[in-house]
């Protein structure tokens, strides 16, 4: 895995974490516990900080980063599909964000919202809790039902078990 540190600045990683070998994570960063870091995700702490809570998912190519001197947060269990980007932005535990979707500076997505694949979440927009959001820019459509809380939380223990248990007893470089 790719850990750097800048400025002096070094990330943290928590136990029971996967960062994969072609991920980046770059200076101010604490990632929590039991978290999964997919190939080519970049996590950008240089000239602001991120934090990523307990069990969250940050899957393939996804980009976070923050403003200079500002921060993004990413809550506990909260999963961001490939190619998404977090840009100086807060995310709430649970939450969902679909592939390719974009939650921009200043925004909020609260927790168990979801962001539908390709929606954006304009500078400084909140989409309330439990609200499922799609388009450009995101609009609230929709309640999370409990049976998508339901289905969600076994898909983030998916996740979970990729992180701690799979990944690292079973990866092998092979070129």
């Amino acid at each position: 895995m790719a850990i750097w540190e800048f400025e002096g600045k070094r990330p943290t990683i928590g136990k029971g974490s996967f960062v994969f070998p072609t991920a980046d994570v770059i200076g101010d960063v604490i990632i929590g516990e039991d978290c999964y870091i997919g190939p080519g995700a970049r996590v950008r702490g240089d000239y602001g900080s991120i934090r990523i809570g307990n069990g969250s998912a940050i899957e393939e190519n996804v980009v976070v980063h923050a403003r200079p001197n500002d921060k993004t947060v990413i809550g506990d269990h909260v999963t961001v599909g490939h190619g998404a980007i977090i840009h100086n932005a807060t995310v709430r535990d649970w939450a969902v964000l679909g592939m390719g979707s974009i939650v921009s500076d200043w925004a909020v997505v609260g927790e168990w919202a979801v962001i539908g694949e390709g929606a954006l979440v304009k500078n400084k927009q909140e989409i309330p809790p439990g609200k499922i959001a799609v388009g450009i820019p995101a609009k609230v459509i929709a309640d999370v039902s409990g049976e998508y809380m339901e289905q969600w939380t076994h898909f983030k223990k998916v996740y979970v078990d990729l992180a701690n248990r799979r990944y690292p007893i079973t990866l092998k470089r092979i070129d």
